[in-house]
């Protein structure tokens, strides 16, 4: 006879309960739109020119340094947001499962049909297209396997080099119009998830879904419009051939009347780059057979 199982620790327990997956979606739903909202809200430096977009990069992977180690902290919240984007995408798979067993016979009510709108029938949909766009946006401004013209550490460069091809900006644009779907939806049923779900409070739980979501969808789509247009273009950006060698106007400039060659760019690190950046807006002179200011 087998000795009795030891039951699972609460938190344990309460996840496996319908309830509990739901509050689990709701508060990682939460800090993911913080992120997308940050993230957005971060971009719009892209507007400011390449100097402020790149040194919004660089404070990123300085956050609470000294007091930590360079890009810690930003290993902290990515690891943070991993763990927050697996939570929610297991318990949603894990939801979805359990709706099919109480429906066992594939039979749904005309009520609850009717009940689901668009976005929330879609929502296994836009998930899948969020994440597949995910991995797509890694791939390309984090890691440079897709980009065409990909350095580490200049954002803005990154960004004018992917977004002037049409597929790249399509993809951005296709994948902005599903997260937007989706926030919508995520947004509007969260309250519910976590049972504050008063009738009377409807039409503000509505009105914020339908604004947040509306705010994130216009600040991204801006990006790639910005780019396509020209209004995001105010650095002088130095190309050969098809590539775009820097969108930093100190390295434009150099690179122009000889002071600085491509080779020499290419070797600067981002703290090299970012050094002589200040230097320039300070109007000390510049070495640049140094690699520093």
């Amino acid at each position: 006879m087998n000795p009795p199982r030891r039951p699972a620790p609460w938190p344990v327990q309460f996840y496996r309960s319908a309830v509990g997956k739901k509050w689990v979606m709701a508060i990682t739903g939460i800090m993911l739109m913080g992120f997308v909202f940050g993230h957005m809200v971060g971009n719009l430096k892209m507007y400011q020119g390449a100097h402020a977009l790149n040194v919004y990069g660089e404070s990123l992977r300085e956050l609470l340094y000294p007091l930590l180690p360079r890009t810690l902290t930003l290993w902290i919240i990515r690891i943070g947001l991993i763990l927050a984007f697996v939570f929610h995408i297991h318990a949603a798979a894990s939801l979805t499962l359990m709706n099919r067993r109480a429906n066992a016979g594939g039979y749904e009510s005309k009520r609850s049909w009717q009940a689901a709108n668009t976005a929330s029938r879609s929502m296994r949909f836009t998930g899948i297209v969020i994440l597949a766009y995910l991995i797509w946006h890694l791939a390309d401004f984090t890691w440079g396997w897709v980009n065409p013209d990909f350095v580490r550490g200049d954002v803005y460069r990154n960004v004018q080099a992917s977004l002037t091809n049409a597929i790249p900006a399509a993809i951005y644009v296709l994948a902005t119009l599903a997260l937007g779907v989706h926030l919508f939806h995520g947004a509007w049923s969260l309250f519910q998830s976590l049972g504050l779900n008063n009738p009377k409070y409807n039409s503000w739980r509505r009105g914020f879904a339908m604004g947040f979501a509306g705010l994130i969808t216009i600040g991204n789509l801006s990006f790639p419009l910005a780019v396509v247009s020209g209004a995001a273009s105010d650095d002088v950006c130095y190309e050969e051939g098809d590539r775009i060698v820097t969108c930093e106007t100190v390295f434009a400039e150099a690179i122009e009347d000889g002071r600085l060659s491509i080779e020499q760019y290419d070797e600067l690190s981002d703290g090299e780059r970012l050094r002589i950046i200040k230097a320039y807006e300070a109007n000390e002179e510049l070495r640049f057979e140094e690699g520093t200011s």
